[in-house]
């Protein structure tokens, strides 16, 4: 599985913007996929995932209520909905392929990772 993300930019603190991962290959569907977070000089740390078959999603604690992830099978594309964003939001964003452990939260659990999009959220 390949995956690509896409739809991250510059806006103002407040607003919403809504970035996307496509996956292709044979098993592009057959994937739980979660999205990760990256500033400058910091860790990666995880914001959200979703299961194969959309029926759970995982939030990091601070972004429940402004953050939405969800799955369009049809296109093969996961979304990520971010509301009231805010200069702390900034970061380039990436999702991957979540491996079979348990573990939803942690980058080593996950592998396929696309290349990442820049988000800047300006005050």
């Amino acid at each position: 599985v390949q995956l690509q993300a896409s739809g991250g930019g510059v806006v103002q603190a407040g607003n919403s913007l809504k970035i996307s991962c496509v996956a292709s290959g044979p098993t592009a569907n057959s994937n739980s996929i979660g999205w990760f977070r990256q500033a400058p000089g910091k860790e990666r740390r995880f914001v959200a995932a979703i299961s194969w078959n959309g029926g759970m999603t995982h939030y990091a604690d601070s972004l429940k209520g402004r953050f939405a992830i969800s799955r369009n099978d049809a296109e093969k594309m996961i979304v990520l909905q971010m509301n009231n964003l805010r200069p702390g939001d900034t970061a380039v964003y990436y999702c991957a392929t979540k491996g079979s452990g348990s573990n939803w939260y942690e980058t080593f659990a996950y592998h396929n990772w696309g290349q990442g999009t820049q988000v800047t959220v300006s005050s």
